[in-house]
């Protein structure tokens, strides 16, 4: 047994302590949901019409009367408007927001997809800088850090008058949450012991549906979009006024005993001990005390050992697991927009999509939780992604030809195997990276998603040309995908990996059950310099 797992055993296990910080950590995902949901509220376009008389418009993006020295907008076929816009009955209950403050519509309306590129920009590029963090200043330091700097572009946002300046604003705001987002997630996952990992990871993602549902709500009370922005930085300011203290959210016990930092795991292993009713200085004589074990390490680790990202070059195994599993994620992401695009109209109503996904989301969660730990996480990511892959695939066939029923049922289908594979994905890549990287790793694999989310605005942006070829290309590479998730190990019940070694021993494991601690070698074996002259002495 490793020295840092049989610490955090003597230190009670996961006793009452450990499991009330991590139900604790639900409750921040309420407010992350909130945050990642709003975007879609922003840029809601509502009904509009230029001059003041609907009825006569030739269309909504055509004034009433045009001189003819006025040039055509080429792009839409329309001509700039004189009048004034008029808008019908806000799309998300604001009466205000930045599209009709700005007049974000005809042609301006490639301002929409541009403002949601830069949120998931923001998003990306916080998963990508600040999951490094998590591994070299700490889980909790990110996470208060990041909080500090969501409350305070927050508030920026809600006074911002420029648009140029909200999208930097939003980007850098996006950033902060991720980093809040996944210090959270991870610092989550490891307070809990192998046979809670799951139930714990997906409880979080449930309240992170409950946020985004709670959204519409706080729109319609608050009607401006400014005042909204308030709000959402007010909740993050609460959230750094309670998980501030190091009492709500300690530092990860694990990441310090892996990094070579017992010292500062003592106090929190203590604490852990005595709500478990454990005595830190009785020893067993099978077994030492707590306290002895700390002793040990810390005269075995006199300096912090921090490693980078860049170290997975020199692994045989775990650089092909990110590389797979971020692949996942990449599709994941990208294809969702084609399944919301066969499934609702060409001009739906705001809530029919909105609470479509957040729904499925849910749905999917629980999947996860009833199969995800009977099944396996392979198999179930294989089995969602088998999912995706066909669903994807007889909507490009025969989506012309299908009737409206069978449309409907594969877009919810492939929507509810996308949204499972997101998460496990995650899940996943969480329980195979070692815990000196896994916040780096971990931000990889969710900024792939991020980028796989992006495609379906930035072909917004271009008309919608395209549109069908980004298609075809994700749903290729579902099936692709299936594939190489089979070269990937089994992390179901097993102790997450602490060093980059560790994370290379995980093998792949059979599919169906057969003697279940017994591994396999992966397929894509480590290249070892005397494998050929020890086969030969064996022969």
């Amino acid at each position: 047994m490793e020295p840092e797992v049989r610490v955090l055993r003597l230190a009670g296990g996961f006793g009452r302590a450990r499991c009330l910080l991590a139900a604790a950590s639900w409750l921040p995902c309420v407010v992350l949901g909130l945050a990642l949901g709003s975007e879609l509220l922003l840029t809601a376009l509502p009904a509009h019409h230029c001059g003041s008389d609907p009825a006569r418009a030739p269309s909504t993006c055509l004034p009433l009367s045009y001189p003819e020295s006025v040039p055509r907008a080429s792009s839409y076929d329309s001509r700039p408007c004189s009048r004034g816009w008029y808008y019908a009955q806000p799309a998300a209950d604001l009466l205000r927001s930045p599209v009709t403050q700005r007049n974000l519509v005809c042609e301006d309306d490639w301002k929409l997809p541009l403002e949601q590129v830069d949120h998931l920009l923001g998003w990306l590029l916080g998963c990508v800088l600040l999951g490094p963090g998590c591994d070299w200043f700490g889980r909790r330091a990110v996470f208060v850090g990041s909080l500090v700097l969501a409350t305070g572009l927050g508030a920026g946002e809600a006074l911002v008058a420029s648009f140029p300046t909200l999208l930097i604003l939003r980007l850098l705001r996006g950033g902060a949450l991720a980093g809040a987002s996944l210090a959270l997630y991870v610092a989550r996952l490891e307070l809990c012991d192998p046979p809670n990992r799951l139930v714990f990871s997906m409880g979080a993602g449930l309240f992170s549906v409950v946020g985004t549902l709670l959204l519409p709500g706080l729109a319609l009370l608050a009607q401006d979009w400014h005042l909204l922005q308030g709000l959402s930085a007010l909740t993050t300011g609460l959230l750094l006024l309670f998980w501030g203290f190091p009492a709500v959210f300690p530092e990860s016990p694990c990441w310090l005993l892996a990094t070579g930092q017992p010292a500062r795991a003592r106090r929190i292993l203590w604490h852990f001990a005595k709500a478990s009713g454990v005595d830190p200085e009785d020893s067993r004589e099978e077994e030492s005390s707590l306290a002895m074990e700390l002793d040990v390490l810390c005269a075995g680790c006199p300096q912090p050992r921090h490693h980078s990202v860049l170290e997975l070059r020199h692994t045989h195994v775990t650089w092909k697991n990110a590389l797979i599993l971020g692949f996942s994620s990449l599709i994941s992401g990208g294809i969702r927009a084609s399944f919301l695009h066969s499934l609702v109209p060409r001009d739906p109503s705001f809530y029919w999509p909105y609470f479509l996904v957040a729904g499925l989301e849910a749905a999917a969660t629980v999947f996860l939780l009833l199969t995800a730990d009977l099944w396996g996480r392979r198999s179930v990511l294989l089995l969602s992604t088998l999912i995706l892959g066909l669903a994807s695939l007889l909507l490009l066939a025969g989506a012309q030809y299908l009737p409206s029923w069978t449309v409907l049922f594969l877009s919810v289908l492939g929507l509810l195997a996308s949204q499972a594979v997101s998460a496990l994905s995650s899940l996943f890549s969480a329980e195979v990276f070692p815990t000196v990287i896994r916040g780096a790793g971990l931000g990889l694999v969710l900024g792939a998603g991020f980028l796989g989310q992006s495609a379906a605005p930035l072909t917004k942006m271009h008309g919608r040309h395209g549109f069908f070829l980004q298609h075809v290309v994700f749903a290729s590479f579902a099936l692709l995908a299936l594939l190489c998730i089979l070269l990937l190990p089994e992390s179901r019940g097993r102790a997450l990996p602490q060093s980059l070694q560790d994370a290379d021993r995980l093998r792949r494991s059979p599919l169906l059950r057969g003697r279940p601690h017994q591994d396999l070698l992966p397929l894509l074996p480590a290249s070892l310099p005397g494998a050929g002259t020890q086969l030969v002495q064996e022969g």
